[in-house]
């Protein structure tokens, strides 16, 4: 892992948190979309219509066809502007791991949906990044 200064130093404050409910990936028509908003962790308008994250209970409650299933990793850093800086060090760990991964970024954190077999070695890897960043 090469990394500059900034970045090494908004690595050291990694806290990866991982969440208990699982996620999946889906595709709704916008007429579905209202139906289903107030469930919906994420959503973004596509062209083929809305592609939205949501607990993987309630795509099964409604019917709607879902991706496998995902965890959410939320990375809790305290580094400001340089945050934006860790998500490529960290996929680029995890890809490295055979880990595939999603991110979606917000204004106050980062969040990486992983396959939910693989989030516990996941937040393994992240734990691992701080500790080497830390004693390096």
């Amino acid at each position: 892992m090469k990394a500059d200064l900034s970045v090494v130093r908004a690595l050291r404050t990694l806290y990866p948190k991982l969440h208990d409910e699982i996620y999946v990936f889906c595709q709704v028509s916008d007429s579905r979309f209202t139906d289903i908003l107030s469930e919906s962790l994420c959503f973004f308008r596509e062209g083929e219509g809305m592609s939205v994250i949501l607990p993987q209970r309630s795509a099964r409650q409604l019917d709607i066809a879902a991706s496998a299933p995902f965890r959410q990793i939320t990375l809790q850093i305290l580094a400001g502007l340089d945050a934006v800086r860790v998500i490529p060090v960290v996929a680029q760990e995890l890809m490295e791991a055979g880990i595939d991964t999603s991110v979606v970024s917000t204004l106050h954190r980062d969040h990486i949906f992983v396959p939910d077999e693989r989030a516990e070695f996941a937040v393994k890897i992240l734990r691992g990044i701080r500790n080497r960043v830390q004693y390096s």
